[in-house]
C-alpha cells in the first residue's frame, strides 16, 4: 500500500487526535513555517492501513511522508527540517 507523496517543502502527517506527540509535533511545525496536510487515522480507513504498512502492523502516530515518498515514526523537528531541506 503506498500514499501520494506531498509536495515538495512540506509534508504530510498522518496522527490522531488523543495523540500528544503528535500536537507537539504540529506545534513545532507551525512555530517553523512548515506546511502540512494532516489525516486523521481515525477518521480515514485508507489511511489507518497506510500507516500499519510502514510501522510493523502498528497504527502508531504522528508517521510523516515526505516529498520523497519516503515515510518516518515520530520524527523529531531537526529531522524533518533535515528532510525536506535534502529533498530540494
Amino acid at each position: 500500500m503506498t500514499t501520494q507523496a506531498p509536495e515538495a517543502g512540506t509534508i504530510t502527517m498522518y496522527s490522531t487526535t488523543w495523540c500528544g506527540y503528535c500536537r507537539r509535533l504540529k506545534t513545532q511545525l507551525d512555530s517553523e513555517g512548515i506546511a502540512y496536510t494532516e489525516v486523521n487515522i481515525e477518521e480515514d480507513e485508507t489511511s489507518a492501513k497506510f500507516v500499519e504498512s510502514v510501522n510493523d502492523g502498528n497504527q502508531t502516530v504522528p508517521t510523516v511522508v515526505f516529498p520523497d515518498g519516503s515515510a518516518a515514526t515520530n520524527p523529531s523537528l531537526s529531522e524533518v527540517r533535515k528532510r525536506l531541506a535534502n529533498a530540494n
